[in-house]
């Protein structure tokens, strides 16, 4: 059985996973919040040495952190290219959203490996999907673990909502097309690990899911 390890992290509270095959092994980190002593700091407390860092999408909460996390590390990110608008200023992102100023080191990744739809990642003895998924960003990807039929769903699919569309980039139609042609063709038992807040499946949010007729 694959460690997910979670944490809620920074203003916005968004979820950082780590994932290995086994604690005190390798392990790749999805999503990386504008704290990443914090990222590091969920690594240590499992053992776990890093071999990667795959970001569902480019808005500063999710990928704030991964130049810092990269730098200590050493270890290099993985994103869509469609989102660098975004992945790469991530300090104009803290001021323009939250009203920050940007403290300490926030610059991007100096490395940054393309992510794209239908890409198999063999990462820390894991093998990943990249689901690209336009809508919220559009670069966002949602992450597939076919194995443990689990989906890292970003900021695509919440328990009970879907990502906002109302920030550059945004596109509802193209979110919903996601959802439909993309999402929700996984099986009902698919575990669903969103951006923000608690889990949920694919079967739950297939039939209680508000926004449900968007895709359907």
């Amino acid at each position: 059985m694959t460690l997910i390890a979670t944490e809620s992290l920074w203003v916005a509270q968004t979820n950082t996973y780590v994932v290995a095959p086994e604690a005190g092994g390798l392990a790749v980190v999805i999503d990386a919040p504008p704290n990443p002593s914090a990222v590091v700091d969920l690594l240590s407390r499992h053992d776990l040495t890093p071999v990667a860092i795959l970001l569902t999408h480019g808005h500063v909460d999710h990928a704030g952190g991964a130049g810092g996390v990269a730098r200590t590390t050493g270890v290099p990110a993985f994103a869509h290219p469609d989102d660098d608008f975004l992945t790469l200023d991530p300090q104009s992102q803290l001021q323009r959203l939250f009203g920050l100023a940007p403290p300490g080191d926030y610059a991007p990744p100096a490395r940054i490996e393309p992510l794209t739809h239908n890409q198999a990642l063999d990462l820390a003895g894991l093998r990943l999907e990249v689901v690209h998924t336009p809508g919220h960003t559009p670069g966002h990807c949602c992450l597939h673990l076919p194995d443990e039929g689990t989906l890292f769903s970003g900021d695509q699919l919440f328990a009970g909502s879907i990502g906002r569309t109302d920030l550059p980039g945004g596109d509802t139609a193209a979110l919903a097309a996601s959802m439909r042609h993309r999402v929700m063709p996984l099986a009902d038992d698919t575990r669903v690990l969103p951006g923000h807040g608690s889990e949920t499946t694919i079967g739950r949010e297939r039939t209680t899911n508000p926004f449900r007729e968007l895709w359907s």
